[in-house]
């Protein structure tokens, strides 16, 4: 069973300021702002309240030193991502393909693993496997069996691949996933091969300005309609709608639509208990971790020896992509995802450490030049008091498993959304936006 999430120190309730609106959404993250603007042009009074001090929830875009963008969260505009798409148009915002090869290189140490050698044909045949299993599992099949035992099965260093790619692609422990919600949750995303595809899979393309402005655009269009710094902390139902209390005061509303991560959303009070099932969602689930780095150059000079995508399976594992914008004349960014226990291994190392560390290794693979970026941007997502890590919350085998998607059923007058909850691309930004329109829409049936 993964640890309830602390309350907010600060936080007892105000009863004395009572203020009314007709819907209050928990969590200003992509979900979260999605529903209040469907809700809000509709005309509906609705108020967003965020614990942190910045909207985006996963979504986070920083400026460079050279002036371009890069994010640190979500970013990526898979195929079939149509409302991800469409956001981008919607504020006028330029998407593009990544700079991508038909593979990416593999590399162990200074070492390049050809696609003949054993290490590849093995990790090949096994992922081949698991995507079977994926496909044709029941919700019966390896509900007792890690990952991390199927990863033992599998010899040399073709399984040290295995859980490199793992890792990246879901952020998950394999010590802490079942087969069984490793199926459901690779399911939910489309599939394995999808999800770790970039050219026509989830990480077909990108933002030029980034998929964080688009969620601060989203809010600037909401006003002071959006409070960040505003914990909540408790939520209680009654036949007449909810209160809901944050450290300032209470907020009389309607219907509530909380949109935080499970592990995280278990931090709020709920009178009456909530239903049996989201309980132990919220108590029941646990964060992937994911360490992210932005390399900023001033062009991408690797490409004048080839592409920069490639897999590092010596310690820790890393996934290096060319994110850099569609400009002729550079800058460059180099994208590395370390994640699951591996990005944990980084956390104890100063920036400049962490810095050289990564990208040190990739010299030899890419030329010295790496070694010395313009800038760098670095964020270790699990280490996020407010978000609490990865890309999606995942069912603890401690706690029993469950379905997954999550389930939303309405509790009286509280709705779910986020990205665990969606029907279709869960733990992508799609999957968020999905999320959101359905909760507006179930808000405002319920309304009338």
């Amino acid at each position: 069973m993964t640890d309830r999430p602390e309350a907010h120190p600060q936080a007892q309730p105000d009863e004395h300021t009572v203020e009314e609106r007709t819907v209050v959404v928990v969590g200003a993250g992509v979900a979260g702002l999605r529903t209040a603007l469907d809700l809000h042009d509709r005309g509906v009074d609705v108020l967003v309240l965020e614990a942190a001090p910045r909207v985006g929830g996963r979504v986070l875009t920083e400026t460079t030193a050279l002036g371009s963008h890069v994010d640190l969260g979500g970013q990526w505009i898979g195929t079939g991502h149509h409302r991800f798409t469409a956001l981008a148009a919607e504020y006028g915002a330029q998407v593009f393909r990544m700079e991508t090869p038909r593979l990416p290189r593999l590399v162990d140490g200074p070492r390049t693993v050809g696609v003949t050698s054993p290490t590849f044909l093995l990790a090949g045949a096994a992922l081949a496997a698991w995507e079977g299993l994926v496909r044709l599992g029941g919700p019966h099949v390896g509900r007792d069996v890690l990952v991390a035992d199927l990863l033992r099965r599998v010899p040399g260093r073709a399984r040290r691949l295995l859980r490199v790619l793992f890792e990246i692609a879901s952020t998950a422990d394999p010590e802490r996933l079942t087969l069984r919600d490793f199926a459901a949750t690779v399911r939910a995303m489309e599939g394995l091969t999808t999800a770790m595809t970039t050219r026509g899979g989830a990480q077909d393309s990108l933002v030029v300005d980034g998929a964080g402005t688009l969620a601060v655009r989203m809010a600037e269009r909401l006003g002071d309609r959006v409070r960040t710094e505003s914990p909540v902390l408790a939520i209680h139902r009654d036949d007449a709608g909810a209160t809901v209390h944050t450290a300032t005061g209470a907020v009389r509303c309607r219907r509530v639509v909380v949109t935080a991560p499970p592990p995280i959303a278990a931090a709020i009070e709920h009178r009456p208990a909530l239903p049996a099932e989201r309980a132990r969602a919220e108590r029941g689930m646990y964060m992937g971790s994911v360490y992210k780095a932005l390399a900023v150059y001033e062009r991408p000079f690797w490409r004048e020896r080839g592409h920069a995508e490639l897999i590092a399976i010596d310690d820790p594992g890393v996934g290096v992509f060319d994110t850099s914008p569609p400009t002729a004349d550079g800058p460059g960014h180099l994208c590395l995802l370390v994640g699951g226990t591996d990005a944990r291994t980084l956390d104890g190392l100063s920036p400049a450490d962490r810095r050289d560390a990564l990208l040190g290794r990739l010299a030899h693979h890419l030329g010295d030049d790496v070694r010395t970026p313009a800038g760098w941007h670095e964020k270790s997502w699990h280490l996020d008091e407010y978000v609490g890590g990865g890309y999606l919350a995942f069912p603890d085998p401690a706690a029993g498993g469950m379905p997954f998607p999550l389930g939303h059923a309405p509790a009286g007058a509280v709705h779910w959304a986020g990205t665990e909850t969606a029907g279709e691309h869960a733990g992508y930004i799609e999957g968020a936006l999905e999320s959101g329109e359905r909760a507006a829409a179930e808000v405002l049936a319920a309304l009338g």
